[in-house]
Parts: C-alpha cells; sequence; structure tokens
C-alpha cells in the first residue's frame, strides 16, 4: 500500500509541475482554456503577473511532494505527503468553490484519494 501511496502523492506532484507550466508559461488562449477564463483577462499584464506567482506556489508544491516521498523515510515519509495532500485537498476544494468546478476532479477527488490511502499504510 506505501507503494500505491507514493506513486499517487508523486503523480499528483507531476500534476502541480503541469499546472505550473500552464500558468507561468502558456500563452494567454491556453491559460483561459485551461482556467475557464475569458481570454481578455489572461492577456492582462496584472493577470499574467498574477498567474506566474500562483504558478510558483503551484511548482513549489508539485516538487515538495514528489521530494516527500524521496527525502524521507516511513512514518515521516507518509505524514509529510499526509500535510501536502491536506493542503491540496483544501485548495482544490477552495477553487472549486470559487473558479471552476472541474478543479474538484483535477485536484481535490485525486488529493482526497492520496489522503485515504495514507490513512491505509
Amino acid at each position: 500500500m506505501k507503494l500505491v501511496f507514493t506513486i499517487i502523492t508523486v503523480l499528483i506532484g507531476i500534476e502541480h509541475l503541469g499546472i505550473m507550466l500552464v500558468e507561468m508559461f502558456a500563452s494567454p488562449l491556453k491559460q483561459a482554456e485551461a482556467f475557464d477564463m475569458v481570454e481578455s483577462f489572461t492577456r492582462q499584464p496584472a493577470a499574467r503577473i498574477s498567474m506566474a506567482n500562483q504558478g510558483i506556489y503551484n511548482g513549489m508544491l508539485g516538487l515538495l511532494l514528489i521530494l516527500s516521498q524521496f527525502l524521507f523515510h516511513g512514518s515521516a515519509s507518509i505524514l509529510a505527503g499526509q500535510l501536502l495532500l491536506l493542503f491540496v485537498a483544501v485548495v482544490g476544494l477552495y477553487g472549486a468553490l470559487t473558479a471552476t468546478k472541474k478543479i474538484i476532479w483535477a485536484q481535490f477527488v485525486p488529493a482526497l484519494v492520496g489522503l485515504i490511502l495514507s490513512f491505509l499504510v
């Protein structure tokens, strides 16, 4: 079960690195499509700066999710993963309530599955 937890946690980390790439480097059109926004909004300089800043957070979260499974061992690895997955779940739920409903499936549900698995390890 620990292997399954590690795989889920690493996949969620990779997903957040992907989100970072979209937030920081994708075209305004791709950003608008990915986040259900109006393209004219994503073209605004302030919006681009804000999304890039958010991208840094997602990238660091993704990196920490991945590293938590390889830098720590035993119960420390599980606890670090649980804390980070709880953070993803809370942020995903908030994003689903305030931004776009598809965040529930992209972030909240995978984090919840990972959390549930962590208690079965």
